[in-house]
């Protein structure tokens, strides 16, 4: 009996380690076109992280780099509308060639010459005219909001928010442009 017991035991401590999430699968969107995703984007709203601490009136720049990959540059103002910019450039590669929709990202910082871990960047939601955009990763602790232009409609924000929350983000903890911690 004490054979079975650990037997069980064994199995049920596996499948806790197995690396299952509690969150359904994440879709990404179907297909993206790299050239009209490039560009400039700016941040409606994020889930906040060390690395973008105090930041406001952030935007995203992507290049195209010959190799196929792309140039990344995110912009901030630290603590107001009027403060200092801050700046990171990083690379972005796609891991999923069949819709382009998954990414990893690295950023460098020159002054130290490191470069951080690989982050996931899935495309979760685009306009198909390419004017909004939402950014996620399997794990739900790292959501973006983005647009074309400085401001979203807010019927389309409270859509994305909702859906957001259906797939299991905590949208309790989104910032929103002009907002810092």
């Amino acid at each position: 009996m004490r054979i079975i017991y650990l037997i069980l035991g064994v199995l049920g401590l596996s499948a806790c380690a197995s690396g299952q999430s509690k969150f359904s699968k994440l879709e990404t969107v179907p297909n993206v076109d790299l050239q009209n995703y490039v560009g400039e984007w700016h941040e409606i709203a994020r889930i906040d992280h060390w690395f973008q601490k105090g930041c406001v009136d952030s935007k995203a720049t992507y290049s195209l780099r010959e190799d196929g990959d792309i140039d990344v540059l995110n912009e901030c103002r630290m603590s107001s509308k009027n403060g200092k910019i801050k700046k990171a450039t990083g690379r972005a590669w796609i891991i999923d060639s069949d819709t382009n929709a998954k990414l990893k990202v690295q950023f460098f910082l020159k002054s130290l010459k490191l470069s951080f871990l690989a982050g996931d960047y899935w495309i979760i939601a685009l306009d198909d005219k390419y004017q909004y955009a939402m950014i996620g990763e399997e794990s739900r602790k790292y959501l973006w909001i983005l647009s074309r232009e400085k401001k979203l409609p807010e019927t389309t924000l409270n859509d994305l928010i909702a859906r957001a929350e259906r797939e299991g983000f905590p949208t309790h903890k989104l910032l929103f442009d002009g907002e810092s911690e």
